[in-house]
């Protein structure tokens, strides 16, 4: 059973192989995603904290998924297009997978039983902070914007430890 989010792989919106131990040492956010929701101009903050905390090694990845309201493009080239052209985002887009219960990618899984039955994902854009040794740090709901001061306190304390 894995222990930390880098024994995880995922697939790039252009379906790349992307194993989670490239970023080994480096925070991650990883935030589940949809282009067609009300959270979607999110996308914009995440850029934004990309941009700022980037050279202090965070990675922010992208996971669209359509399990909240059917609210995400069907092909995954359109989805990497959608954040790209609409938010300018150059953070990671991963291809789109599902992130509740039945039947949630393993990484999705392993969020869960880390930050136990609150932390699963009830809508689009939960976000979940993992630190430079790969464990979960904290998550947030839908509500909480990448830009809060919450969420930079958090961001924050991950890329100055």
């Amino acid at each position: 059973m894995a222990s930390r989010i880098y024994d995880f792989s995922l697939r790039t919106s252009r379906g790349e192989e992307l194993p989670l131990s490239r970023f080994e040492g480096r925070p991650l956010l990883i935030v589940n995603t949809a282009s067609k929701c009300g959270f979607t101009p999110q996308f914009e903050g995440l850029q934004e904290i990309y941009t700022r905390y980037r050279d202090r090694g965070l990675e922010v990845i992208g996971i669209p998924s359509g399990d909240f309201g059917n609210q995400e493009l069907d092909d995954n080239a359109a989805i990497g297009a959608f954040c790209h052209r609409n938010y300018g985002v150059s953070f990671t887009i991963a291809e789109k997978s599902r992130v509740r219960d039945p039947g949630a990618i393993p990484l999705f899984a392993w969020l869960a039983r880390q930050g136990g039955l609150l932390a699963r994902p009830r809508w689009n854009f939960y976000k979940y902070l993992v630190d430079r040794s790969g464990l979960l740090e904290g998550w947030y709901s839908s509500l909480t914007k990448p830009t809060s001061r919450r969420m930079d306190a958090a961001m924050l304390r991950l890329v100055w430890e």
